[in-house]
């Protein structure tokens, strides 16, 4: 290894628990002694690909009926994902969501990270669904978004005015299918180890050190959690 640490994450930003893993893997690296040597990349997922939103669309019921659950155990998860967002320093609204589909949202990232700004787009993706109420497939909203991390204006507009970077979404989709990603935040270290769900902090660490010291490349993933808590997958949040 090349002194370099490379950790790709698939993820959706409709994933709560994909916002909340973000928090604790920057948590992890704030206490990485190597963290300057570290590299993100992140990887487009969608947990639902053919949604199509309305406005009369409602979070609490729209889960309860894809998961064939009542409206109490929508807002039961709905409340506890709050509150485990809360111990991580985030704020859910979730009574402000706007149901969307990520997908134009995953093209503007991929133009992102040409500039080498996509972790800063995606967290204020996140905050724009999950605690701003905004919606993340309105074409304003990705321009001022895209805006305010420093993309050109035109560079946007080229984006959202075509199907630029829809293969590159569909490669990462692709690549997480072949690697057997079954729900998200999905974390690969080096192509060598993976980490799935929003681990707690030291499980991080715990990788990070793992991989730096070991020092080498393998081409086999090797999953180092069993658990499969924490995670949106297409058949809900767990």
């Amino acid at each position: 290894m090349e002194n370099k640490l490379k950790v790709q994450i698939w993820s959706d930003i409709m994933c709560p628990y994909c916002y909340i893993g973000k928090r604790r893997i920057e948590g992890a690296l704030a206490q990485f002694a190597h963290k300057d040597a570290v590299e993100i990349e992140w990887k487009s997922f969608q947990l639902d690909a053919n949604f199509v939103a309305s406005p009369e669309d409602n979070l609490a019921e729209h889960l309860a009926e894809k998961y064939r659950k009542d409206i109490d155990w929508a807002q039961e998860m709905m409340d506890s994902m709050t509150q485990n967002a809360k111990n991580s320093g985030l704020d859910f609204h979730f009574e402000k969501a706007v149901m969307a589909n990520s997908f134009n949202a995953h093209r503007l990232l991929h133009l992102a990270k040409q500039h080498h700004i996509a972790d800063a787009l995606k967290e204020l993706l996140f905050k724009a669904y999950l605690t701003d109420g905004l919606n993340i497939d309105d074409k304003t909203v990705l321009t001022q978004l895209g805006l305010s991390v420093g993309l050109d204006a035109a560079a946007i507009a080229a984006v959202l005015e075509s199907d630029a970077y829809a293969n590159e979404v569909q490669q990462d989709i692709t690549m997480a299918q072949s690697i057997g990603v079954q729900g998200v935040p999905f974390f690969v270290f080096d192509n060598k180890y993976a980490v799935s769900g929003a681990q707690h902090v030291e499980t991080f660490v715990q990788t990070l050190d793992r991989v730096w010291s070991e020092g080498d490349f393998a081409s086999k993933i090797t999953v180092l959690n069993t658990n499969e808590g924490e995670n949106c997958g297409i058949d809900g949040c767990n």
